[in-house]
């Protein structure tokens, strides 16, 4: 007598699965190349405080106008100078528990693009002889940070593998030559602060752009046998 027994299907494997199942090595790859600045962008301008709010705002008005055409007269193109923050707060004084109205304080910064990086220190000289009060930030740039960025991603690549190479030969395995999954990670900020506050001064005040440190990162999982 026979008997016909139908059997489950055999279970479907696709590349995916085959590759998931295989051993792999997972590996984080950094790489970091500098780069001398050549742009800087500094951020300036006048803050005023009065009682009478439209004294605030006229007074600073008249400073800021004054800033700006100085910094025309550098040869600073029109739209390298730009409002990014313009801001009215009502300022208190507190004593013994108590809240006194002080005044008004009208705040209006710019952001000045220099395309001459030797220029900074004359740029923030000339915007505080003629009314700027504030000088809040210096970011050193690069024009075209993708090339350099594009340099240290290929270093990141190699760390990776050198990295995986030590580990498959402390663990006495033979690495594959090529990772099968490389994934970028999310780069670091190009631009390098500065912090200042400055205020009028007789001699040229000093700035050192430096040198600027482009990272880049990634993960790379390589199979082994």
């Amino acid at each position: 007598m026979y008997y016909n027994q139908t059997l489950p299907p055999a279970p479907m494997m696709n590349s995916h699965t085959l590759m998931n199942n295989r051993p792999t090595i997972e590996v984080t790859g950094e790489g970091t190349v500098s780069a001398a600045p050549d742009k800087a962008v500094v951020e300036l301008g006048v803050i005023m405080e009065n009682l009478s709010l439209s004294a605030a705002q006229k007074k600073n008005a008249e400073a800021m106008a004054k800033v700006i055409d100085a910094l025309l007269k550098l040869s600073i193109p029109q739209e390298n100078i730009q409002t990014f923050d313009y801001r009215i707060d009502m300022e208190y004084n507190y004593e013994e528990g108590k809240q006194t109205f002080r005044g008004y304080k009208v705040t209006h910064l710019l952001q000045v693009t220099i395309n001459k990086i030797d220029q900074t220190g004359i740029v923030i000289d000339t915007a505080v002889n003629n009314g700027a009060n504030s000088v809040s930030n210096i970011q050193f740039t690069v024009a075209h940070p993708e090339a350099y960025y594009n340099q240290a991603l290929a270093l990141a690549v190699k760390n990776g593998e050198r990295k995986a190479l030590t580990i498959a030969s402390t663990l006495g395995v033979t690495l594959n030559k090529f990772p099968g999954k490389v994934e970028e990670m999310s780069p670091s900020a190009v631009p390098s602060p500065y912090q200042a506050k400055l205020f009028a001064q007789a001699a040229a005040t000093p700035i050192q752009p430096g040198e600027l440190k482009i990272a880049a990162s990634v993960r790379s999982q390589y199979f082994y046998y």
